[in-house]
């Protein structure tokens, strides 16, 4: 199928040409014709599935005809609500993208900057809004914003809105927007109270779920590797030793973590840059876009990024400490693999606070990673195996062997030969972490990018 039979009017049609889309990805074709039947609409779909677009299109479809019949109205028509400014402003480029032959404006606002700058604009008309939860409500306090025209509320990445204690917040909001209206709720995972909210404020929506909730994509190669904390920093500057991988996305646990592990990088001669909640608005968008036009090889984050880095042929991201909330696993290695494109996912586990957050992962995703067992700082089996009898002190454990991995035998399995597919081992072992780099050079705008 192509965007033509999706119906779509000839100004957007102009402009996915333009940005190089051909073919929808399965959740645009699913949602967006109910979209532009004016339905509700309940999309829970991970992330890098293309979301994005498949509701940034229709509205700027319906808008743009209801602007055809009522060109005198200067209201805000519709309201997107997104958890972290990196997201709003991502998301604010696939509206200007989308729409720069219809007419539409679209504004994002959002803390961390001067408001000044976003209140001349609001006041100069906006059609569409993207906002951050906390800074739109300030806005809305000081009477600068106004939504009692909403047309339609989109709630994007509802579930990392609940895990940053945003979703008072969005309830507040909610109760402001006229009851008559179309709503769009998108999650990439649906836990009991974020399933509770879609049912408050969805009037029977259309469902659409394009892959297994909390599932990781099938294009992204993912492998483990077992080793000392002390370590992961020489394991870190092995792997980046591979000029194959063009850019690679850290992630940490704390700033303070992030911080250090650039300096470390920049010792080692490898260009980086951290991307926190310490960090200036600014600092965080010249980071950015220093790692995406690659100035920057490797960008190190916490999870405040997760949902909003949109980078174009990301091949590997590394998790340099295991996330202890097991949802943000699947979000943070979304960040490659996007939209049909493969990617290299690499986890390193300390074997000892990390190896519950492991379990949960597992059993969060359904299947084990794929263990590395060839690269030069392992942690020992007999190291491990007393890691997890200590841990297992209070109760019996059913097995003394790591999650993920076998020992004994010489059976070093984690695909073919100890690494998995795709994943090249050198002289020593798993460092040259190619399979992605080459095989997403290739890949072409209408299965990768913004969407």
């Amino acid at each position: 199928m192509s965007f033509e039979n999706l119906n779509l009017i000839e100004p957007i049609l102009r402009a996915l040409k333009t940005e190089g889309y051909t073919n929808p990805t399965p959740i645009q074709e699913q949602a967006i014709p109910y979209i532009l039947q004016h339905r509700d609409l309940l999309g829970c779909a991970q992330t890098g599935t293309g979301k994005t677009a498949a509701f940034a299109i229709p509205i700027l479809q319906l808008l743009f005809l209801d602007k055809q019949k009522h060109k005198e109205q200067k209201q805000i028509k519709a309201l997107i609500l997104t958890p972290t400014r990196e997201l709003a402003i991502q998301i604010s480029e696939s509206f200007t993208a989308y729409g720069k032959h219809t007419g539409l404006k679209n504004l994002v606002i959002f803390g961390g900057v001067s408001q000044n700058p976003q209140v001349d604009a609001l006041r100069r008309g906006v059609d569409i809004l993207i906002a951050t939860p906390g800074r739109l409500l300030d806005l809305m306090n000081q009477r600068y914003v106004h939504i009692d025209q909403i047309k339609m509320l989109i709630l994007d990445e509802a579930d990392r809105m609940l895990d940053m204690g945003f979703v008072n917040d969005v309830k507040k909001i909610i109760a402001k927007v006229p009851a008559n209206r179309q709503t769009l709720f998108f999650s990439a995972t649906m836990p009991n109270e974020i399933q509770s909210l879609a049912d408050s404020i969805l009037q029977k929506p259309a469902r659409v779920e394009v892959a297994p909730v909390s599932s990781t994509a099938d294009t992204i190669q993912q492998a483990l590797f077992y080793v000392s904390k002390n370590d992961k920093r020489l394991l870190l500057n092995h792997i980046l030793k591979d000029k194959d991988i063009k850019t690679a996305l850290v992630f940490t646990r704390t700033k303070h973590g992030a911080d250090k592990v650039v300096k470390d990088l920049i010792k080692a001669g490898i260009t980086a840059e951290a991307i926190h909640g310490n960090k200036s608005q600014n600092a965080r968008q010249r980071a950015l876009t220093n790692f995406k036009n690659r100035t920057t090889r490797v960008l190190i984050a916490t999870d405040i990024a997760a949902r909003g880095i949109d980078i174009d042929e990301l091949t590997h991201v590394i998790n340099y400490e295991i996330p202890n909330i097991p949802e943000t696993y699947v979000h943070r290695i979304g960040r490659t693999g996007r939209a049909g494109a493969s990617g290299i996912a690499l986890t390193f586990c300390d074997g000892e606070e990390e190896i519950d957050y492991l379990k949960d992962i597992h059993k969060l995703i359904a299947k084990e990673i794929p263990v590395e067992l060839g690269h030069p700082y392992p942690l020992s089996y007999e190291a491990m195996t007393a890691k997890m009898m200590s841990k297992a002190k209070n109760g019996t454990p059913k097995s003394a062997t790591p999650a993920g991995g076998r020992h004994g035998g010489g059976n070093k399995r984690a695909g073919a030969g100890g690494r998995p597919a795709g994943h090249r081992g050198g002289s020593g072992g798993a460092g040259n972490s190619r399979g992605g780099a080459s095989g997403m050079s290739g890949a072409s705008r209408s299965s990768s990018g913004r969407r």
